[in-house]
């Protein structure tokens, strides 16, 4: 399976959600936990990795896996066609459960790509998705439904609003003395929007 769309979308935590239902463990890897600056090392790191996987009857979970099914036709370096090519030969001979998420899904080896039977899209939270879950974390944290009303229009409006910008805010608000307003958390997470769709934290609805 891979997974695909914008970052904070909840591609991982569906990985992570699978591997519970199926009552087995997790191993998540990333680019940093394979690269490695020798001739030959990150080949050898990706080997294990399978083998780990294979060993410990574990879900296998490549984030970033653009890192290492990028098409090989666009690849500057031969050491990434080489990287490319162990992945592959790797995940064809793995017997178990493989998943991948990216964010760019266009640069993805077409070989790679027929040997996932599932290519699933994620993508920010629509208007009334944006709503229900303001209003949950929101209660969450301290709030009441009240409050989060005078905002509802307002939070429906916010574009590129994903599940992972309320995790981010309610991270910054543990140890925080000072109760969180409505208004707050609206700009909270406006800001954290318009910092991913823009590159600026101005705040904006549209």
């Amino acid at each position: 399976m891979v997974m695909y769309g914008p970052s904070g979308t909840g591609k991982s935590q569906l990985a992570r959600h699978i591997a519970e239902e199926l009552g087995n463990p997790i191993l998540i890897k990333r680019a940093s936990d394979l690269l490695d600056m020798y001739v030959g090392g990150t080949e050898q790191r990706i080997a294990a990795m399978y083998e780990q996987a294979q060993d410990e009857d574990a879900v296998l979970l490549l984030d970033e896996a653009d890192s290492f099914l990028m098409s090989r036709s666009g690849a500057a370096h031969r050491w990434e066609v080489t990287q490319t090519n162990e992945m592959l030969v790797q995940l064809e001979d793995f017997e178990g459960i493989f998943m991948a998420t990216t964010n760019l899904m266009a640069q993805f080896e077409p070989a790679s790509l027929r040997r996932f039977s599932h290519k699933i899209s994620f993508d920010y939270l629509k208007p009334e998705q944006r709503w229900g879950m303001f209003a949950q974390e929101f209660c969450r944290l301290g709030g009441t439904m009240d409050e989060a009303d005078l905002v509802a229009d307002q939070v429906r409006r916010i574009e590129g609003l994903a599940p992972g910008d309320f995790a981010v805010v309610g991270k910054n608000r543990v140890g925080l003395s000072e109760r969180l307003t409505a208004d707050e958390f609206l700009r909270l997470l406006a800001h954290e929007a318009a910092v991913k769709l823009h590159g600026r934290g101005r705040v904006g609805f549209v």
